[in-house]
């Protein structure tokens, strides 16, 4: 897995260079195995998680705990669950000046990033960790139609079948739902939340409508935003924004909502099978879904790249533009073996005067399109992005 040893490389790194490293990430991910790959490593690694009694007992004296074990690396996982903590880690490295004291991992990103930013300001440095992304799985055979349908968390990608996969990422689902939420002190009932993220999984890669969910769903706009918020924060969907662009027409203001992960947009959608996904209605949503999220989770590694997406009333739209304040990349993406280039791309490709665009397909090799456009493979993109 490549991209997962380059980032035990900046993990180990960074912490010659700041006394905290947070990782954060959807639970399952993978957080705790980027840890483990240090162990061998670096001597005097010490790894608590707060889900387990006797470790969070361990922290209702965490200054004494922190002293003693001073000359240990000491990992805090789910560190979300006790924000009484960060007052206390910044005390301690305040104390005890040294970089690589700590590394916390947390799979909510609001409470620990907002505590981190009031307590840590300065002396924390964050890593973003997704679930397996395209470049890791290559190597296993027929890696993308099985990546694209049970999506990147590693039991649900590793598992045996197509059905024992359905089944985890159920109960991963279930868990999240009547568990994880209210850990985070969200008073939710698990249905209404099922009800909102199933409703997403039909709009996944289309405009955000927030009035129209309220009324299905009789909560009002407030609400709708809170729930949108929870799944954001949580990293189960991503946000994108529309692109501002000084033109003569009327664009597109609301946002688009994106499943962060194929695999469970599928099992929400009841999808079991790469036939029952083809014969799906989503299927060529489900696919710039996937792609997106792809280039994206890419995108926040290189740590460059800004993401939009562009839509006039007229009907003119590209997927996905980057933009990193010079440039400007297309990315479209459409879910036949033999795409062709929509007229509505070459007419935003001109009116934003955009000169590299990329059509994102499941096709075998890359092949020029004209105009600077390339149809090609969600590898190919991340090598040019790379």
């Amino acid at each position: 897995m490549k991209l997962l040893r380059n980032l035990s490389l900046f993990l180990k790194k960074s912490l010659d260079e700041v006394p905290i490293i947070a990782i954060l990430g959807p639970r399952q991910c993978g957080k705790t195995t980027l840890v483990s790959m240090l162990e061998d490593e670096l001597q005097g690694i010490l790894h608590l998680d707060l889900e387990n009694a006797d470790d969070a007992r361990a922290m209702d004296d965490a200054p004494a705990f922190f002293k003693l074990h001073r000359g240990k690396i000491i990992c805090i996982d789910e560190v979300q669950r006790r924000p009484d903590l960060f007052p206390v880690l910044r005390y301690e490295v305040d104390q005890f000046e040294k970089n690589g004291r700590f590394i916390i991992l947390g799979s909510a990103s609001p409470d620990l990033i907002r505590q981190t930013s009031e307590s840590l300001a300065g002396r924390i440095r964050y890593l973003e960790l997704t679930p397996f992304s395209i470049e890791e799985v290559s190597s296993f055979q027929d890696y993308c139609r099985i990546h694209w349908l049970r999506g990147g968390f590693p039991r649900s990608f590793l598992a045996d079948s197509d059905e024992a996969s359905f089944r985890w990422r159920q109960d991963f689902i279930r868990t999240f739902l009547e568990r994880d939420i209210p850990a985070l002190g969200l008073r939710i009932p698990a249905s209404q939340m099922n009800r909102f993220w199933t409703m997403l999984a039909h709009v996944s890669g289309a405009v955000f409508n927030k009035s129209k969910f309220g009324e299905s769903l009789g909560i009002s706009n407030p609400s709708v935003t809170h729930y949108l918020d929870i799944l954001t924060d949580t990293f189960m969907i991503r946000v994108l924004q529309p692109y501002e662009a000084n033109l003569k027409k009327r664009l597109v203001k609301s946002p688009k909502v994106l499943f962060r992960d194929a695999g469970l947009l599928h099992a929400l959608l009841g999808i079991r099978t790469h036939q029952d996904l083809m014969s799906h209605p989503e299927y060529g949503a489900s696919w710039e879904t996937y792609a997106i999220e792809q280039v994206l989770s890419a995108v926040g590694v290189i740590d460059r790249w800004k993401p939009f997406f562009y839509r006039s009333h007229q009907g003119e739209e590209i997927d996905l533009v980057l933009d990193d304040g010079l440039t400007r990349i297309a990315v479209e993406c459409k879910a036949s073996s033999s795409p062709e280039v929509p007229k509505g791309l070459r007419i935003a490709l001109r009116d934003l005067e955009i000169s590299t665009a990329w059509i994102i397909a499941p096709v075998e090799r890359a092949r020029p399109a004209g105009e600077g456009l390339t149809v090609g493979r969600i590898e190919d993109l991340l090598r040019t992005l790379a």
